[in-house]
Formats: C-alpha cells, sequence, structure tokens
C-alpha cells in the first residue's frame, strides 16, 4: 500500500530538489533563454510545477530528467511569447551565472558557438555537455530515441567544428 505525501513532506521533497537542482537548471535556462532575469523565472516557474505535480510523479524518469524537462517546456512557452521576439538577448560567456573560474579565449568562442547552434541541436549538447546527462537521460527529457541524440550530437559536432576553425563546408541541421 502505498503512503500519502502530506504538505510538509511534499515541502521538504522540494526543498531539497532545489538544492540539488537550482544552479544547473539555471544554467541550462539561462543558455536557452540568454537571459537572467527570464532563465530565474523559469527556474522558479519549474520548481513550482514540480510541486504541483509531485503527488503524481510516478518516478519513471529520474528526478533530474524528469525537472529538466518541466525546464525546457517552461523555457519554450516563455520564448513563444511576443514579448520575447522583440528583445535583444545576445548572449556572452561571462554573463553565464556563476561561473567556475575564468574563460579563456578559446572557451568563450566554443561557448558563443555552442549558443548559436540550431535549437534541436543546442538543447542535446545542453543536456549532454552541460548538464552531463546520458544519452538516455537526454533522450527521455527530448522526447526521442537515444541514437536521435547521438545524431544530433554529432552534427553539432560538426557545426562546431566548421564555426571554429571558419570553414564554410558543413551541413544544415
Amino acid at each position: 500500500m502505498e503512503t500519502v505525501k502530506g504538505p510538509d513532506s511534499l515541502e521538504r521533497e522540494l526543498e531539497r530538489m532545489v538544492g540539488l537542482y537550482q544552479l544547473p537548471l539555471l544554467r541550462l535556462c539561462y543558455a536557452y533563454l540568454h537571459d537572467k532575469e527570464l532563465a530565474k523565472d523559469a527556474v522558479q516557474e519549474t520548481f513550482i510545477k514540480a510541486y504541483r505535480n509531485l503527488g503524481s510523479f510516478r518516478r519513471d524518469a529520474s528526478e533530474r530528467t524528469w525537472l529538466n524537462r518541466i525546464a525546457i517546456n517552461t523555457c519554450k512557452d516563455l520564448r513563444r511569447t511576443g514579448w520575447f521576439r522583440h528583445v535583444d538577448r545576445s548572449v556572452t560567456p561571462d554573463m553565464l551565472p556563476e561561473a567556475v573560474g575564468a574563460v579563456d579565449e578559446p572557451d568563450e568562442s566554443l561557448t558563443l558557438a555552442v549558443m548559436n547552434l540550431p535549437v534541436k541541436l543546442r538543447e542535446a549538447a545542453l543536456l549532454c555537455w552541460l548538464q552531463e546527462m546520458t544519452y538516455e537521460e537526454a533522450a527521455e527529457v527530448l522526447g526521442i530515441t537515444h541514437q536521435a541524440v547521438g545524431s544530433r550530437l554529432n552534427r553539432a559536432r560538426k557545426k562546431l567544428r566548421c564555426a571554429l576553425e571558419g570553414s564554410d563546408e558543413h551541413d544544415p541541421a
């Protein structure tokens, strides 16, 4: 028989999840939205949605993949708003929240190249390279097969190589 969780246990569970996943989700949302304040809003909305649905979370997926899926969907919703299309969101690596260390020039050009990837390739790259998810976890978040994740990452690598080497020979996404 399954025990029913009360509000206190749900709040404790949410607090634990916020402690574990807030910064990685903030980085993911910032990379997706290119705006620090919107990223904070998206993370907050992600945890609100998670709290509302925590009681019905079946644990078929890991918390991490579940939260990442909510965050990506929240970012997509924000990107669809009319306001979002009219704001300049140019991003530079020094704008990333709580950088681990100083950014050197090769890292900066790589970060900018990743941010300029088409959305599908950028999503796979951010989940696997920034969030350090496995192909299976990223596939679950994106709703695609792990082979499709691998394919997107290979295309992303090719585009990045071309962008960083200054070559014009690249395949379309």
